[in-house]
């Protein structure tokens, strides 16, 4: 009996080795995935979230400002102590030319300070000793004005909200409150609605033309459906950068489809069908197709023709049978495709940027603007982190619905 137990003891440890042997193995082979996404997507991610708040530059520059005025009340002018230390701060950053930093970051909450504090950064080396208060305002009035002094301390806090505000054209007034901007000021609400109506145009385009692709897909015989499938795939195989500009040699004025029409005589004068909003949706169209077919054909592929002709057996013509009974079965390649296409497109930069107009740009195009002209990460940041909420918020209310990860494409 004794020996039994032991016996018994002795396979209950050998199988708990076994479980333990394989759950390691598991997270071994997990690991490197999971590096991979933390280093090239959780990380960035991280960073350009702090980004859009983080403010802890300005107190770095102006250290003696950033703890001098946190006793003032907001209510009038501060007293000497806090001029004291702005001229202190001034008199250190103007020489290191990081004063220019700090103006460009407080101009953005109030135009005018630029030049404020250049202006009053080349002048206060030239002051001896107190009182202050009286010398700034002596250089400039506006020294003199408690709404700047409101700005100024609210910039030297070491985060801010002002980024984020302003991507949904919100801003502080002088009283501190959080208010609309102008509305002739007011852009980043209308580029986003762009946004998402270029993306959804895209996505309906993909449908209407990918449906009747993957459906002669799913249905032809294997060597024409391997012939399509390469032809369907040679989008991946070529830059995005390379099949855009093909679409602007195309669709441009003395282009092959301007000249086809003309010389058909179809035309007398060339059509505008690129940079303006038609050669966005034809080229978005091109290369987000394969995202709609893939799904839809997966999906087409699993559909019993058995269905079809038991509905036309019963009585249905053919229109009724193929959308009553066909069309419905494919309904999670729809969904899937769409929001692939939707996601994809909503991120969109180099293909509206090249072949779109002014009016046709879209939010990524803002976002590399204030990285590449303006030098402005924050906002920059702040719009990401716009879209990355929009694309987030879109997947959660339709990802679970069409069930994306279940859909194998091909």
């Amino acid at each position: 009996m004794a020996g039994q137990v032991t016996q018994n003891m002795s396979l209950r440890q050998k199988l708990r080795r076994a479980e333990r042997r394989k759950k390691i193995g598991a997270i071994g082979l997990i690991t490197p995935l999971f590096l991979v996404m933390l280093i090239f997507y959780f990380i960035p991610i991280g960073i350009m979230l702090y980004r859009s708040v983080d403010n802890s530059e300005m107190s770095e520059i102006l250290p003696h400002t950033a703890k001098a005025i946190q006793s003032w009340s907001g209510k009038g002018l501060p007293d000497e102590s806090v001029y004291a230390a702005i001229v202190a701060d001034m008199k250190k950053a103007y020489p290191d030319r990081t004063l220019a930093r700090v103006g460009r970051r407080l101009n953005f909450d109030k135009v005018g300070f630029y030049s404020l504090l250049l202006k009053s950064g080349r002048k206060v080396a030239k002051l001896q000793g107190p009182p202050y208060k009286d010398a700034l305002i002596k250089i400039d009035k506006k020294w003199g004005d408690h709404t700047y002094w409101t700005v100024l301390k609210r910039g030297l806090q070491n985060t801010t909200w002002l980024y984020l505000l302003a991507s949904l054209d919100l801003r502080y007034d002088d009283n501190n409150r959080i208010v609309k901007v102008p509305d002739e000021q007011a852009i980043y609400l209308a580029i986003l609605g762009r946004t998402i109506y270029i993306s959804a145009s895209v996505t309906i385009l993909c449908l209407l033309i990918g449906f009747p692709i993957a459906y002669f897909m799913a249905t032809t015989s294997t060597r024409t459906r391997n012939i399509l499938m390469i032809l369907l795939l040679l989008v991946f195989w070529t830059s995005l950068l390379v099949r855009t500009l093909s679409w602007i040699v195309v669709l441009q004025n003395k282009g092959v489809v301007n000249s086809i029409l003309m010389s058909l005589g179809l035309i007398s004068k060339p059509l505008e069908l690129v940079f303006n909003r038609i050669g966005v949706y034809i080229a978005m169209t091109h290369v987000l197709l394969p995202f709609m077919v893939l799904p839809l054909y997966s999906v087409m592929r699993g559909v019993p023709p058995s269905y079809v002709r038991a509905a036309r057996s019963l009585g249905a013509t053919p229109i009724v049978a193929f959308f009553k009974v066909y069309v419905p079965q494919t309904r999670a390649g729809i969904g899937a495709g769409s929001l692939m296409v939707f996601i994809q497109a909503l991120g969109y930069y180099i293909t509206p940027a090249l072949v779109g107009g002014p009016k046709d740009q879209m939010l990524s195009y803002f976002v590399a603007f204030f990285v590449n002209e303006r030098v402005n990460w924050s906002m920059a940041s702040a719009l990401g982190v716009l879209l990355l909420v929009l694309t987030g918020s879109f997947y959660l209310l339709f990802g679970r619905r069409v069930n994306v990860a279940n859909i194998k494409l091909g």
